[in-house]
């Protein structure tokens, strides 16, 4: 079992195989937290990531369901390595905690699939066009912010850029390529910025025309991250009250159901690139 690249994964690994655990042997939360001494909502915690894991609470976790040996060493290792700190720490005062778990999945994902209706995908953003959409985005918030917060969305692009990148799978809708962000100059530059984008082997880009009408998820756009291994894939939606992830297998496969019908119904990649050149020598 290789480890990932970020602490985000490790973390919700170490968590699922904790809580794999427990069940395997039978035991509730209440039955653990009487042999560990503390309260249920503590193992329930753990399990859950909504409280930091120590080597330490490893320890006395596998001491209660009896792992030992090598399978103990790795878990008790694993538990070291998801508390290290992640390429995104210098930016920990300015990034949500949905968005600090965003990227940690972002950087062990195998491949992302992103769709988007009202902006360009994240990385595949020039930095002036993500100056401006953050700057419309929080209008009270002062220049230096501004600045690191681009900075920190430049830095995130560097995944694709990588020995062994992810693929990427990002389909938009027309409206992105018409909606002048920051002007024609910026836009310009972000649109011939898509085109040389596209033409990267980990990178697909495919546009849902007008002429296509009305279509399932029109106006919710989302990102989804599969992994290497054993990590199941997650999905993440972002909206006006922050982020959610669904993680659900149920939920995971209806919104890759509706990835690969959003691909169906998105022009090719050598169309998409033909309608984006068509719009650049309108600006």
């Amino acid at each position: 079992m290789s480890a990932p690249n970020s602490p985000t994964l490790r973390r919700r690994r170490l968590n699922a195989r904790l809580y794999a655990l427990r069940k395997e042997r039978g035991l509730s939360c209440e039955q653990v937290a009487k042999e560990l001494g503390c309260s249920a909502s503590r193992v329930s915690r753990m399990e859950t990531g909504k409280r930091g894991v120590r080597p330490g609470d490893v320890l006395e976790l596998l001491r209660v369901y009896g792992v030992t040996g090598p399978e103990a060493e790795e878990l008790v290792q694993l538990a070291r390595t998801a508390r290290l700190r992640g390429w995104w720490h210098p930016y920990d005062d300015i990034l949500t905690a949905a968005m600090r778990t965003f990227v940690g999945l972002e950087t062990d994902a195998t491949t992302i699939g992103n769709y988007e209706v009202s902006f360009v995908p994240g990385l595949l953003q020039t930095e002036a066009y993500a100056r401006e959409l953050i700057r419309a985005g929080r209008p009270t918030l002062d220049s230096e912010t501004i600045e690191r917060k681009t900075n920190a969305r430049m830095e995130r692009k560097q995944v694709l850029d990588r020995k062994h990148p992810p693929t990427l799978w990002a389909v938009i809708d027309e409206a992105i390529l018409h909606r002048q962000v920051g002007g024609a100059g910026v836009m310009r530059e972000q649109l011939l910025y898509l085109l040389e984008a596209g033409e990267r082997p980990n990178v697909n880009l495919q546009v849902i025309p007008f002429a296509e009408g009305a279509y399932d998820p029109m106006g919710s756009g989302f990102h989804f991250f599969e992994f290497a291994e054993e990590d199941p894939a997650v999905v993440y939606i972002e909206n006006l009250g922050g982020g959610v992830y669904l993680d659900d297998p149920k939920d995971v496969a209806r919104v890759g159901d509706s990835l690969n019908y959003l691909r169906g119904a998105a022009l090719s990649d050598r169309q998409s690139a033909e309608l984006i050149t068509k719009v650049v020598k309108a600006l």
